[in-house]
């Protein structure tokens, strides 16, 4: 074989496992957020103190984490809300960088007597709304369910 045409050969199959390993790039690049590890505690008001809804959740993305917007409602409500609705005025978590890809996200509201009163009992759902920080976003309606009894 002539080293013209081995030479060729070479270049050829550089070029084309340089197009093959493009192509994977960005068949997996980026990828969506995801939100897992969804808990929620609600504690009552007793003897004078206020009590207090938490939610926490763990938020990864490869372009890392902008932020979580957080919604609790009663399933009573028959709210159901979708991404649309997380996008408006809900509030936020505060997330706490963990690595560069992830954070650890906690929403936390004080409850008074007064408004635990004024809360339907039974079951509620906490949704979510993760934001990474290339702009890709992952709803989730059912992150966590809680109680509120009493």
């Amino acid at each position: 074989m002539s080293k013209r045409v081995l030479v060729s050969s070479i270049v050829g199959v550089v070029v084309l496992g340089g197009v093959a390993a493009g192509g994977l790039a960005l068949a997996y690049g980026a990828t969506e957020p995801a939100v897992a590890n969804g808990s929620a505690r609600f504690v009552a008001p007793s003897h004078g103190s206020a009590g207090s809804l938490t939610f926490t959740a763990d938020v990864s993305d490869d372009s890392g984490v902008r932020g979580l917007k957080v919604l609790a409602w009663p399933v009573s409500s028959k709210l159901d809300p979708t991404e649309d609705d997380m996008r408006k005025d809900v509030d936020s978590a505060v997330c706490r960088t963990v690595s560069a890809e992830k954070a650890r996200c906690t929403y936390t509201v004080k409850v008074t007597a007064a408004e635990a009163a004024e809360m339907p009992g039974g079951t509620w759902h906490v949704s979510a709304l993760a934001t990474a920080k290339d702009g890709g976003t992952a709803f989730v309606s059912r992150a966590a369910v809680f109680d509120v009894t009493g």
